[in-house]
């Protein structure tokens, strides 16, 4: 059962919550905006707000899921965060690994971190390793993924994007998610510049997916994301890659 809004993945799961800003696509993070509102609203889970928390009674969470999920891991922070110490993330991977049923999906902004972590220790076979690409500075944290390796996939996630990425280097990188910036405050997204990357991926092999406009349409007007929707150039591309994982979960 799809228990998220996120069009990519199914559920989500947050052993942490919490962050701090560290580049252009956080500056209206939405995660901040809904911590503080779960904090307002009572949830004991969020009682500290925006300030990275480790929640240690939820790390069993995943094992009570018997039937196959996509899992985001860690919407509410970032997984790689470096004050969450290696031994939380060594649990966190042992959650993973004794759920072979599921896929996990980790995003991460803090590409060295994540990479200085799976040098030492292995990919679990159930994990595809992605980073937030949101302009051409956050670019180099393609280089970083891209040389990891055990993950059956390795994913850039362009949302918000904020510029146009220019020439992109997509050896091994197997998905490419783009999205458009939501909320009072959203800065725009230009339609070449989506384009730009469809094409690219097109031409290099990998997949990809195009979440949402958000608040500013392919037109340049500013309305609700529902109202501008998903289409580009009148068509939902919306295509998941497969691994061998994914073919095995369809065989089940």
């Amino acid at each position: 059962m799809k228990t998220t809004k996120i069009e990519w993945t199914d559920r989500t799961w947050n052993p942490i919550t919490g962050c701090t800003k560290i580049s252009s696509g956080c500056v209206h993070c939405y995660a901040d905006v809904m911590s503080r509102r779960l904090k307002a609203m009572g949830q004991k889970k969020y009682k500290n707000g925006f300030k990275l928390t480790l929640h240690e009674n939820t790390l069993q969470q995943p094992l009570a899921w018997k039937s196959p999920h996509d899992i985001f891991v860690c919407s509410m922070s970032d997984l790689f965060h470096e004050e969450v110490p290696d031994s939380f993330l060594v649990k966190v991977m042992e959650t993973i690994k004794l759920t072979p049923q599921h896929r996990y999906q980790l995003l991460t902004k803090r590409a060295e971190r994540m990479a200085d972590f799976f040098f030492r220790y292995p990919v679990p076979h159930n994990v595809w390793l992605g980073v937030t690409v949101e302009d051409q500075k956050s670019k180099e944290r393609i280089d970083v993924l891209r040389k990891l390796a055990g993950a059956p996939i390795r994913f850039l996630s362009c949302e918000p994007l904020l510029e146009d990425l220019g020439k992109l280097d997509l050896t091994n990188i197997d998905w490419v998610i783009v999205g458009g910036e939501s909320g009072p405050r959203a800065r725009p997204m230009q339609e070449t510049w989506v384009l730009s990357i469809k094409e690219q991926t097109e031409t290099q092999g990998s997949t990809f997916f195009f979440k949402q406009w958000g608040t500013w349409g392919s037109d340049g007007i500013k309305r609700s994301k529902q109202a501008n929707g998903k289409k580009l150039r009148g068509k939902v591309c919306q295509k998941i890659p497969l691994s061998t994982q994914t073919m095995n979960l369809a065989k089940a």
